[in-house]
Formats: C-alpha cells, sequence, structure tokens
C-alpha cells in the first residue's frame, strides 16, 4: 500500500468520469467494484455529461474532496491546458484519459491507456513481438501505437483509409520512435498475418475481414467490447488465435487508474472484471 493512501477522515473520498456521450460507461461499475473490494465504502464515482465547452468550469470547481477524474472523448485533449501538470506518458500521445487530485491540491494528467494496453498484452503472455499491424488510425490508433513502441522491436504497419491520416501515423511513429510503414485499408487482409493485430476500428469496420482470418492466427486485440465478440474476434478465436478484447484493455486501465486515485496498490482487477463481465451480460440480454 502506497503512503498516499487516503485515510478514513480524509475529505477527497469522490471520482467521476467525465465524457459526452457517457451514459455507455462501465467506468462505474468497475471503480465501484474496487472500492467496494478494497472496502473503500465511503468514496464514490459518478459519471457526468461534459462537453469541452462546460470542461474549464467543472476543473475550476473542483473541490478537496475529490480524488481524481476519468476522461473520455472528446475531453482527452481539451483537459491538457487545465492542468498544472501531465506526465511523459500524457504528453507522449497528447491525450489525458486521467486526472489525479494531488494532497497538495494539484491536478495532474496521465494516460492509463497505453500502460493499459501493455498490461493486457502481458496477461496473454505477450511480452515482446517482432512485429505488429494496426487497423485503423484514429485517437486509439496513436495509444495503441506508444504501446507497441514498448513491446514491438520490428516494423509496425498502419492500414489507413486516407493519405492525411496515413501521414499522422507516420508523424506518431516518428514521435515516439517506432518504425511505422502505412497501407491502404484495401489491404487490410495483410495485417491479419501479423503477429499482433490491433484493431482500434468504430464497431462493424472489420466485419468483412473476418472471412480472411488466416488458419493459424496469431494475437487479436480489438478495442471494441460492446457488442462482444465482434465478427473479426468470433473467427479468430475460432481458428485458435488468442484475442484480447476491449474490457481487458478497460479493466487493467481502470486499475490503474484506481491505483492512482486512492494509493492503494496493486487494484483489484479479478473484481473490476468480474463486475464489467457481469454488465456487459445485463446489457445483451436487455437487448
Amino acid at each position: 500500500m502506497s503512503g498516499a493512501t487516503r485515510t478514513d477522515g480524509d475529505r477527497r473520498r469522490r471520482a467521476a468520469v467525465l465524457g459526452s456521450p457517457i451514459g455507455h460507461s462501465l467506468s462505474p461499475v468497475l471503480h465501484r467494484a474496487a472500492y467496494g473490494e478494497l472496502g473503500l465504502h465511503d468514496w464514490s464515482y459518478d459519471r457526468f455529461e461534459i462537453d469541452e465547452a462546460a470542461l474549464p468550469a467543472f476543473i475550476g470547481e473542483l473541490g478537496p474532496e475529490w480524488a481524481g477524474l476519468s476522461l473520455t472523448m472528446p475531453l482527452k485533449r481539451a483537459v491538457i491546458p487545465l492542468l498544472d501538470e501531465i506526465t511523459a506518458t500524457a504528453a507522449s500521445v497528447e491525450a489525458v484519459n486521467t486526472v489525479v487530485c494531488t494532497e497538495d491540491g494539484r491536478r495532474v494528467g496521465d494516460n492509463t491507456d497505453i500502460p493499459g494496453i501493455v498490461a493486457a498484452l502481458r496477461e496473454r503472455g505477450i511480452e515482446q513481438v517482432e512485429s505488429a499491424a494496426i487497423l485503423g488510425a484514429g485517437a486509439t490508433a496513436s495509444s495503441a501505437l506508444a504501446a507497441l513502441a514498448r513491446v514491438c522491436t520490428g516494423e509496425v504497419v498502419a492500414y489507413v483509409r486516407s493519405e492525411a491520416r496515413a501521414a499522422e501515423m507516420r508523424q506518431w511513429g516518428e514521435r515516439l520512435d517506432i518504425e511505422v510503414r502505412t497501407a491502404p485499408w484495401s489491404d487490410a487482409e495483410e495485417a491479419l498475418r501479423a503477429p499482433l493485430v490491433i484493431a482500434t476500428t468504430p464497431a462493424g469496420t472489420t466485419d468483412a475481414l473476418a472471412p480472411s482470418v488466416p488458419e493459424r492466427p496469431a494475437t487479436l486485440f480489438d478495442v471494441l467490447y460492446d457488442p462482444w465478440p465482434t465478427d473479426l474476434a468470433a473467427r479468430w478465436s475460432a481458428y485458435g488465435g488468442a484475442v484480447v478484447s476491449g474490457l481487458d484493455l478497460l479493466v487493467h486501465q481502470a486499475v490503474l487508474q484506481v491505483e492512482q486515485m486512492t494509493g492503494i496498490v496493486p487494484g483489484p482487477v479479478d473484481a473490476m472484471r468480474s463486475a464489467g463481465e457481469k454488465s456487459l451480460a445485463a446489457r445483451q440480454d436487455g437487448r
């Protein structure tokens, strides 16, 4: 347990996730499960529908009871000018998904998506790969590229829909000091033969690739989790390939947030994953 652990007398027992839209967020389920497992019964975790225009006022009104915030789109970059400091990890992709309110009143931004990807891969025994492929080129793709900078020893090929996106991914590669080659989305079937494939695209985008999964696929990291499995992940699993899901990422990045906000290490991975799985199952049953 870290020395930063909150005491029973500490007023800072609030945390929340901000974003727009935010109704679908699983963060409250995960963080509340963590608090229950850790015995932090006087902690609360809420969700707030906050857009970029409303963010400065919300941040400015945070009182001493606040331990931290989770941020989703479209706030991950908009929050940066409102903070006292951001970590090198967050700066590397110009995106903050975690704000920690420190004991001395400072607001520090971090990015737990990047180490969350690394942790999710490590959980499946993947410490290092010789090459990798990324499907897509949005905000999640830059975090995936930053994670690959830690685990991939060779080339990363990004499959994208436009030259503008291709240029962005090459720029991220230069910034993150990892070799990035870009290829058109029309060649995306080639990605499926890579030792590690990270799919960062919206729901339905990779469905057409499912029939092209090779007979002996390696590892697929699909950042989606609802609905699950995606057609690509289902075919991948059917052929015996390893699959890491978006829930794995969501859990591991949330565990790191809990650790930073509460000061308690390690965070309760199993309890948080179980809560997430139950919540997703309930959603699917309700459809």
